[in-house]
């Protein structure tokens, strides 16, 4: 994932300026190139709260929340950081793509993660909604995948702002 300062610069992720963008920043590995992150300086429960207010502000609900850690606990008798994986979706947008590729469902709702990385410090990702035009062949999605990805960068935004 790219860390970044969101009120420096866009990040620019696999659009038409992503071979430009790998290049600026020496984008390479996967990790870099399917989302973005911002960190906090904030608890985890307040990250938690602070994100589903930030993806509500720009039309998302949290529609699943897994809990990595407790999962683990349960299933593998394993200790992790705290670790949720938020699933994220806005419903027109929704709508309008599964209109376009009802298939299209496989690749929703948009994840976002909250990852405690220190006793200070958690890490809010958020995958880029432009990943499936390189999944999909259909170009009517891209606008809609696009103004997924500007939303997601407004909450994103906003994060970071508090």
């Amino acid at each position: 994932f790219i860390r970044f300062n969101i009120k420096s610069y866009e990040w620019l992720g696999r659009d038409q300026n992503h071979d430009n963008m790998e290049k600026k920043f020496g984008m390479t590995t996967t990790e870099e190139k399917i989302g973005f992150s911002v960190k906090l300086g904030t608890s985890f429960d307040s990250a938690l709260e602070q994100v589903s207010e930030a993806l509500k502000d720009q039309g998302f609900g949290v529609l699943t929340e897994i809990d990595v850690q407790a999962t683990l606990k349960e299933k593998l008798d394993v200790d992790f950081q705290p670790y949720r994986i938020l699933g994220a979706c806005n419903p027109s947008l929704a709508y309008e793509a599964l209109g376009i590729m009802p298939q299209v469902g496989l690749l929703l709702p948009c994840n976002v993660t909250v990852a405690q990385i220190s006793d200070e410090q958690v890490e809010i990702s958020f995958l880029d909604p432009m990943l499936m035009m390189g999944i999909t062949d259909d170009p009517s999605l891209q606008p809609v995948a696009e103004i997924a990805k500007e939303k997601l960068l407004r909450a994103a935004a906003t994060l970071e702002e508090a």
